[in-house]
């Protein structure tokens, strides 16, 4: 595990004298880590950068990882030039709806001219397909290296990192901080933000992979309930049966609902979604994991950055953090491309991302929390609203292009 946050950063003087072993080191091998690096290796035309990747882990590790991730059309278009994962299935339509309550709304990928609204793929695969991508580039990639708090000067920052035991200082203008994990891994090595938003849900999201015997090919579904939303996303198998499946409920029906057996699970979810895609018939890979907002104010402190998890982790709900996250790693790979790895980079890049982490980060809070409020008159005014939509197109369109794209300065 890498200790490398903003909050650790020691300043001290100068040490011009010392040369840099990179401009630009990133701590973080995960999908926004990757195609940092890739992206920077390749667009550094005006400023030749030398780049390092710094992980903990082995790139193999990650590989093998079948968790399901939801990436849309805006995110397949900016990472189309490293390597896009021949895998990957498409969404073409979103169903939305509550639970027990009226109204829901349709997203339909003909409506915005586009060949689908998102694609679903396994982590492993496009872990895979951006470390490729990056083998292919001079970026120094520092593999089973773990890294302590940096040293931050006027001039650049030091970074102890510790390979098979043996430790060395690796001396850069920037780094970037793309080593996130998830909200339960942050709080209990309690690296929630101390400057910024921090919330629990109260939610546990369960995960796996479920078949149906009535499938719809490539609509994904997103069903409020009470306790949280059931996302469930097409990822193809026979008959396009399969989907990932994205249970949040209440930890205590969490915990209860990992000890049931395969059969009793698959009728809860049943009970809980309901027979739009008849009954469900399998499931594999059961994991779950604790919900939470944990989200920076300031992505820039000095000459270090944080992007993807390590500045804003969110709720599932909309699938909009991995996209948040690679929509920090394009622009930032933009500013440094463009005004080399200076504070004035960092400064351009802190303030273009600014709406798009505004508007995203509260869009998803908001719905998090206002569809799990059991409430009557609140459920028929979610109910008018997820109905309304249907008959305010411009409205509509606006919400599915910030779910793709973002917003963009």
């Amino acid at each position: 595990m890498n200790d490398v946050s903003q909050s650790a950063v020691i300043l001290k003087p100068a040490a011009s004298a010392q040369s840099f072993d990179f401009d630009v080191t990133i701590v973080g091998a995960g999908p926004v880590g990757l195609a940092l690096a890739g992206w920077l290796s390749r667009r550094s035309a005006t400023h030749a950068l030398k780049i390092a990747l710094v992980d903990a882990r082995e790139p193999e590790d990650s590989i093998a990882d079948p968790r399901a991730i939801a990436v849309s059309h805006g995110s397949r278009m900016i990472l189309e030039p490293l390597n896009w994962p021949a895998d990957a299935t498409a969404i073409e339509r979103i169903h939305v709806s509550q639970r027990g309550h009226f109204g829901r709304t349709l997203i339909d990928q003909r409506e915005h001219g586009l060949p689908a609204l998102g694609y679903v793929l396994r982590y492993g695969s496009i872990v895979h397909g951006l470390a490729q991508a990056v083998h292919a580039t001079p970026v120094h990639w520092f593999r089973s290296t773990s890294a302590a708090a940096p040293t931050q000067e006027h001039d650049g920052v030091t970074l102890p990192i510790e390979t098979a035991g043996v430790t060395r200082h690796l001396r850069s203008r920037i780094l970037v901080n793309a080593e996130g994990g998830l909200f339960g891994d942050q709080k209990k090595a309690g690296k929630s933000a101390a400057a910024g938003d921090t919330r629990d849900y109260g939610q546990t999201a369960l995960v796996g992979t479920v078949s149906a015997s009535a499938p719809q090919p490539h609509v994904a579904w997103e069903r409020f309930t009470s306790q949280g939303p059931i996302a469930l996303l097409p990822m193809g198998g026979v008959r396009g049966a399969d989907y990932a499946l994205v249970w949040c409920c209440a930890p205590e029906e969490a915990a209860r609902r990992t000890q049931l057996s395969d059969d009793e699970f698959l009728r809860e979810l049943g009970a809980a979604f309901g027979d739009r895609m008849g009954r469900f018939t399998q499931i594999r890979g059961r994991a779950s994991f604790p919900l939470g907002l944990n989200a920076v104010d300031t992505l820039v402190k000095g000459r270090i950055v944080a992007i993807g998890n390590a500045a804003q982790t969110l709720h599932p709900v909309a699938g909009q953090g991995l996209n948040l996250g690679l929509r920090d790693a394009h622009a930032l790979a933009d500013a440094l491309s463009a005004e080399g790895p200076t504070p004035l980079a960092l400064a351009t890049f802190a303030q273009r991302r600014a709406l798009d982490r505004r508007m995203t980060i509260g869009a998803t809070d908001t719905l998090a929390r206002l569809f799990t409020i059991d409430f009557a008159p609140l459920a028929i005014m979610r109910g008018l609203a997820l109905t309304a939509l249907e008959f305010v197109p411009p409205v509509k369109t606006a919400l599915a292009r910030q779910m793709m794209f973002g917003q963009r300065r």
